[in-house]
């Protein structure tokens, strides 16, 4: 543990795009919760200095995180997470009863047991829509009942406007300690230039990188056979934009606070390719730029906009559906794994499982981490701390880790391998 930094606890971890975002502003997340063993792994793989605990939010106390991982008595300065949306999805039915709604409780319950002074609760835009305004209500009434103050202007923030290419709306709540001032909700940065989320002063800010800025380096998966068998390749990149030169580290990000990871610059991974039929393919390619192909009802990137939501399709309990993936903008293939990475704002350091279900799934669950930090960097500010870029770098191993299934995960934790469900594998349309 570094005492020059503040302490944070990531709950519904998964991959870790929040708990990196926050890293990236200063804080050092000693704790992660998650459930499912799979993700818990990949999550140690990229943060193998900090605690992973795979286990139910349901069945954890405040006391056990703090037991388990190396906070021990020392104040936590915010706990931030995001319950599992899929019961306040505008996509889904948004029913209150939904059975997954209850793990808000369980946040409101862990925050109230570790009094950190701020909390974040992330989540979709449904949450604020409708009957949910009632839960909203609720949760707000909870938290002020037992010594905190909650942000009721909550807001509803776009990745796009914080430097992400992707069109991608989430809800914040900012609560704190009663007797400490509540955190501002960060302004802008980038101009979300779709005007499908219009901002302020929009002509005063640099446009949002496009999709094109984000994958125009990556070598095309086609012309390299060998990740049909495995995803990674060790080869050379392309030209790189402004955008991609920060996720591959090559130039300096005075505002990035994490710790500098060792990898090979040349290995690129998370790069499996996708089988489509030759039908599928000659649709593809008829699709027009950043319109839906009607039959798979993908969505073809255009390289001068930004990317739809990316979303994660459902869990394995839940008929393990796939989402649908985006079409490359110039090639009749869905874009990669990697590719959906660096829409979402992942560097390139950052693996996912080996397999596209599982990877897909955890870019697609995660907030992106340029939204994620810029959230983390407006509570930095009222610790009043001056954080202290780390001079050492942090070697990333264990890569075998990245292809358990899930039998093999849960033994790696000694958890039940049905903790999350069994996956039914699913025909995929294409």
């Amino acid at each position: 543990m570094n005492q020059k930094r503040p302490i944070a606890v990531d709950l519904f971890a998964g991959a870790g795009g929040m708990t990196l975002g926050f890293e990236q502003a200063g804080f050092d997340v000693l704790a992660s919760v998650e459930i499912d063993p799979i993700h818990c792994l990949v999550h140690h793989y990229n943060f193998p200095f900090w605690t992973v605990i795979c286990r139910d939010i349901q069945e954890i106390t405040g006391q056990e995180i703090r037991k388990l991982s190396t906070i021990g008595n020392h104040p936590i300065d915010v706990v931030f997470g995001g319950p599992p949306c899929q019961g306040f999805s505008l996509m889904g039915k948004r029913l209150l009863e939904d059975e997954r709604n209850v793990l808000v409780s369980h946040f409101i319950r862990l925050v109230l047991e570790l009094q950190p002074k701020y909390f974040v609760l992330e989540n979709v835009p449904g949450m604020a829509v409708g009957k949910h305004q009632q839960l909203l209500l609720e949760i707000f009434d909870k938290f002020e009942q037992n010594g905190y103050k909650v942000a009721r202007d909550y807001q509803i923030l776009n990745a796009a406007n914080y430097g992400v290419p992707q069109n991608r709306a989430r809800l914040f709540l900012l609560g704190c300690q009663k007797g400490l001032k509540l955190p501002n909700y960060p302004e802008p940065i980038s101009y979300n230039f779709t005007n499908k989320f219009p901002v302020k002063n929009q002509l005063n800010l640099p446009k949002c990188p496009t999709v094109w800025d984000a994958i125009q380096d990556l070598p095309e998966v086609e012309n390299h056979p060998e990740l049909n068998q495995q995803d990674w390749i060790v080869t050379n990149y392309g030209k790189p934009s402004l955008y991609s030169r920060k996720l591959r580290y090559l130039v300096n990000l005075e505002d990035d606070y994490a710790y500098q990871r060792k990898y090979r610059k040349k290995l690129i991974t998370s790069s499996m390719r996708t089988k489509h039929s030759p039908l599928s393919r000659e649709r593809f390619a008829n699709t027009p730029q950043g319109k839906t192909e009607p039959v798979s009802r993908f969505f073809k990137l255009h390289p001068d906009g930004l990317c739809n939501t990316l979303r994660a399709g459902t869990p394995s309990n839940r008929g393990a559906h796939t989402a649908p993936r985006p079409i490359h903008p110039f090639t009749p293939r869905c874009i990669t794994v990697r590719e959906a990475a660096r829409l979402h704002s992942y560097p390139d350091w950052f693996r996912f499982h080996v397999t596209k279900w599982h990877g897909f799934r955890q870019v697609g669950n995660s907030v992106p981490p340029l939204l994620a930090k810029a959230v983390a960097q407006e509570i930095i500010k009222l610790l009043v701390i001056e954080i202290i870029k780390p001079s050492d770098q942090r070697h990333l191993n264990q890569a075998e880790l990245l292809s358990f299934n899930m039998s093999q995960a849960a033994q790696y934790y000694e958890v039940n391998s049905n903790v999350v469900g069994t996956r039914v594998r699913q025909n995929e349309k294409e």
